[in-house]
């Protein structure tokens, strides 16, 4: 599969590579710390038109291919993954899915401001009881009137030419910062997978909707993670995307995409703790000499390089096969599987290059370190991409 960079793909590379190091960079460790959304960074990236890259112009976007979000995702994860997390979300999970099964009247009226920037894009699959079982929703989908909506779990009930949504959902990313989140709910009980739907949900305009929890995490605390409730969420029948049923084969089709997101961003995140750590070691001296000239250094440099650069060779081969609409489960999975793995483990490497120092939050790679653990469970653990993995080889 040829993937070579074209002359405007190493254009936007660049162009969004100077922006990260010049406006999000010397703040990277501030928002983290202060646990803050970067609003002004995102109205940035709008300006650069980078909100929609993948998604149509027709529609507000970039117009571009999955490679050229894949190098935009990987330029940001190099610099701060909070930044990275919320704009794959929003790109790859809220807003890829209303491009490729949305109505014309939903793409303009709901995709459009995605891609142009003007509100952030949500995407609630999981719920506090499904785990790695994201299909597994404790919900109820009968139809009945909105007044009987209530019980534990997610809820879509048909009333009338309106739908009402109940439950709760977990580990959402950007929810108290959207302008639309996409809802997973069940619709039939007696279907399985084939009972699971999508609907498009106003957080600031449909009653019932309330962010519950916005979680403290290990790392990522500029990008929030939500607990959402919605309690008679009333939503007519057009915020339903696509058929009723179509919603797991849906999620299944969005996260191939996001695992490729992920893949990306977790290439950005290696390549930013092992800048850091290879710049730490030619200029850090230890008994009279470069520490990067000490074997047990520059060997541990050249692992992470070389975990880096497969790392990338995966991603980029699983964003092109995308784009040649291929089918790329198995390009997907491994891609994200290695790229999450190998942000963890350069991170620590680099931490451990840079010694007690590598341990303050006065160098970068101990946030690189605690981010890079996320990309192994978030859109698949790396256990479930090993089973997906293993599926698409007949095992």
């Amino acid at each position: 599969m040829d993937f070579e960079l074209s002359d405007e793909h190493r254009m936007i590379q660049k162009t969004v590579r100077d922006f990260c190091e010049t406006e999000i960079e010397p703040i990277a460790q501030e928002i983290e710390e202060e646990h803050r959304f970067p609003d002004e960074i995102f109205d940035q990236l709008a300006e650069l038109d980078m909100m929609g890259v993948p998604i149509s112009e027709e529609y507000g976007g970039l117009g571009g291919d999955t490679l050229m979000y894949s190098l935009v995702a990987e330029e940001i994860g190099r610099v701060s993954g909070s930044v990275g997390l919320s704009y794959v979300a929003h790109v790859s999970l809220a807003s890829k899915p209303l491009e490729l099964f949305g109505t014309e009247e939903q793409k303009e009226r709901w995709l459009r401001p995605l891609a142009e920037g003007e509100h952030m894009g949500g995407w609630a699959l999981t719920e506090p009881g499904s785990g790695s079982d994201a299909s597994d929703m404790d919900t109820t989908a009968e139809k009945r009137e909105a007044e009987a909506a209530g019980r534990s779990g997610v809820a879509a009930a048909k009333d009338g030419d309106e739908w009402v949504l109940n439950g709760t959902k977990q580990f959402i990313t950007n929810a108290n910062e959207a302008g639309s989140v996409l809802v997973k709910a069940v619709t039939d009980t007696d279907a399985g997978y084939d009972g699971i739907s999508t609907f498009i949900v106003d957080p600031q305009e449909d009653d019932g909707f309330e962010v519950t929890t916005v979680w403290d995490k290990m790392g990522l605390n500029a990008s929030p993670t939500c607990e959402i409730q919605l309690e008679n969420v009333r939503v007519s029948e057009d915020r339903l995307l696509g058929e009723t049923g179509d919603g797991w084969d849906q999620t299944k089709k969005t996260l191939d995409g996001g695992r490729i997101s992920i893949a990306a961003l977790s290439t950005g995140l290696a390549q930013g703790a092992y800048d850091h750590a290879k710049e730490y070691s030619q200029e850090r001296e230890q008994f009279g000499q470069p520490i990067s000239e000490f074997d047990a250094i520059r060997d541990k440099l050249v692992d992470m390089h070389r975990k880096i650069e497969r790392a990338r060779l995966l991603t980029h081969q699983a964003a092109t096969t995308y784009d040649a609409g291929e089918p790329v489960t198995r390009e997907s999975a491994l891609a994200k599987l290695d790229a999450s793995e190998a942000a963890r483990e350069v991170a620590e490497d680099a931490v451990q290059v840079l010694g007690g120092y590598g341990y303050t939050t006065d160098f970068a790679p101990q946030r690189f370190y605690r981010d890079a653990k996320l990309m192994e469970i978030g859109e698949g653990t790396s256990e479930i991409q090993h089973l997906v993995i293993g599926r698409e080889l007949g095992l």
